[in-house]
């Protein structure tokens, strides 16, 4: 598929980051469009950033991708909107956070696995029917750097993303057979993006209930001193001499400068993405740093996990 014009995509997480800028991107290309969030406001925002570009059909809906009985509801919506046929979609929606097996708070683990795994699981059932009713369809799943790559660094739990990133990473693959033998029209393709600047940091506080860092609490601060202090490293130091408010300016500044300071701009990652879908590449490596950290893992899968292993620590999801 390398026109997008008079095509219809779904979007998840369209309000904000690479889901808007996936939208707006598709809609200079006459692509028609889907986009879901839990925001209504940022999905506002999208829409009237694609409505100033052109008169293309850009609808939003209310959804947690989480819940498959919202994702359904979803689906009927755009098939009231746009008919029973799409040609993408894009299951871009995800979190980070979720933190640790072994000490970590389950609820958030859960909801964390469940939208980055279960959103991509539930949008490809519930949109597989109209694209099979398509001349040519393409599903494009967002995975991670740390859907091959399962950590932040040697001092950072992070089994609730990475798991659900490797689902989605195996999930993609297996599909390119299963499409294949079953519905040949159709390709897929799974992203994996290293450093974007997005604003997932910062929303997916919002998303597990976190009190905005500005805002928490003197008990907030202290949980957060504390976990934070219980991963030894050289933060340790700087987080001990820090007062309350500092401490609360700090995790303010870090979610904005994950947006501002990224290599890779969620505009840059969409452009590496459709190309990637024009080019029918069924692995999407997004960024610089993705492209690094993949060639040392295959060089050495064996040390990846070891404590002197020196890849971009700081690597996140988009």
């Amino acid at each position: 598929m390398n026109d997008f014009s008079g095509r219809t995509a779904v979007i998840t997480g369209g309000g904000t980051g690479m889901g808007r800028a996936l939208a707006v991107a598709l809609v200079k290309e006459s692509c028609h469009v889907a986009i879901c969030d839990v925001s209504e406001d940022a999905m506002a925002e999208t829409q009237a950033l694609c409505q100033a570009i052109s008169d293309v059909r850009v609808t939003t809906h209310l959804c947690d991708v989480s819940s498959e009985e919202d994702i359904n509801r979803f689906q009927q919506e755009v098939e009231a909107a746009h008919g029973d046929v799409i040609h993408l979609l894009f299951n871009n929606a995800g979190i980070g956070g979720g933190g640790g097996f072994v000490a970590g708070d389950r609820g958030e683990w859960e909801k964390t696995f469940a939208v980055c795994w279960y959103g991509v699981y539930y949008g490809c059932r519930a949109f597989l029917p109209m694209l099979i009713k398509s001349d040519s369809g393409h599903i494009v799943n967002t995975s991670s750097v740390n859907g091959f790559w399962a950590s932040l660094g040697p001092n950072v739990p992070h089994t609730a993303y990475a798991a659900a990133k490797f689902a989605v990473k195996g999930f993609s693959e297996a599909l390119i057979t299963d499409l294949r033998l079953n519905a040949p029209h159709i390709n897929v393709s799974v992203v994996m993006p290293g450093h974007i600047g997005t604003s997932i940091a910062i929303n997916s506080g919002k998303i597990l209930g976190h009190t905005a860092p500005l805002e928490m609490s003197e008990a907030e601060v202290r949980d957060v001193r504390e976990r934070l202090m219980s991963q030894p490293g050289p933060m340790t130091e700087l987080l001990m001499n820090l007062s309350d408010d500092q401490l609360r300016e700090f995790m303010h500044n870090r979610g904005i400068e994950f947006r501002d300071n990224a290599p890779t701009t969620a505009d840059q990652a969409v452009d590496i993405i459709l190309s990637g879908v024009k080019n029918n590449q069924w692995r999407i490596l997004v960024g610089d740093d993705a492209e690094r950290l993949d060639a040392r893992v295959r060089a050495n899968p064996f040390d990846v996990y070891d404590l002197d292993f020196t890849a971009l620590t700081t690597i996140s999801a988009s």
